[in-house]
C-alpha cells in the first residue's frame, strides 16, 4: 500500500493532471465519434486506436478521483529538522566515497531524474528518523550497502 503523503508540489501536480486529462478525453471523445460515423468499426484503426486511447485516459482519471482525496499534503517542515523525515533532502556518502542527494518524496511524485525517493523505497525508510552522522545499510538486488548521512534540509534545492 502506498503512503498517503505528498508534497504541496506533488498534490498540485496531480489536480493539474486530472484536468488535463478531462479536457484531453473530451478531444478524444470528440475524435472517437467522428471515427466512429466513418461507418465499419471492425476495421477502422482510428476508431480502435481512439477507443484504447479512452480507456487509457478513463483509467488513469479513476485513479486520480480515488487516489487525491486520500492525499494528506506535508507542507511544513517536522519539529526535529536536523532528523530524516517526508520532504528532506538528504546528502549520503556511500562506502566508496561517492556522494549522492535524495529528497523523500510521496509514492505519487517520485522522480528519479530529479533523484526523487518515494518514502516507501527501501533506502528512504532505512533514512527515516536518522540524523547527521548517522549510517544507515540496506540490503539491495547487489547486495548489503551502506551509506552516511552529511546533510539533512528541507529546503528546496
Amino acid at each position: 500500500m502506498k503512503s498517503p503523503y505528498i508534497t504541496q508540489e506533488g498534490y498540485q501536480g496531480l489536480k493539474e493532471e486530472l484536468e488535463g486529462l478531462w479536457k484531453k478525453r473530451r478531444e478524444v471523445v470528440q475524435a472517437l465519434a467522428a471515427a466512429a460515423a466513418e461507418g465499419d468499426r471492425s476495421e477502422n484503426a482510428e476508431y480502435i486506436y481512439r477507443k484504447k486511447q479512452l480507456r487509457e485516459l478513463d483509467r488513469r482519471i479513476r485513479y486520480l478521483q480515488k487516489r487525491i482525496p486520500q492525499l494528506k499534503v506535508v507542507d511544513r517542515p517536522p519539529g526535529e529538522p536536523h532528523k530524516v523525515f517526508f520532504g528532506a533532502w538528504v546528502e549520503l556518502e556511500d562506502e566508496g566515497g561517492e556522494q549522492v542527494c535524495y529528497r523523500i518524496v510521496g509514492a505519487d511524485e517520485f522522480d528519479p531524474k530529479k533523484n526523487w525517493i518515494s518514502v516507501d523505497s527501501p533506502l528512504a525508510r532505512a533514512l527515516l528518523g536518522k540524523a547527521l552522522d548517522d549510517e544507515v545499510r540496506v540490503k539491495t538486488p547487489t547486495g548489503q550497502r551502506s551509506w552516511l548521512i552529511l546533510e539533512v534540509r528541507y529546503d528546496e534545492a
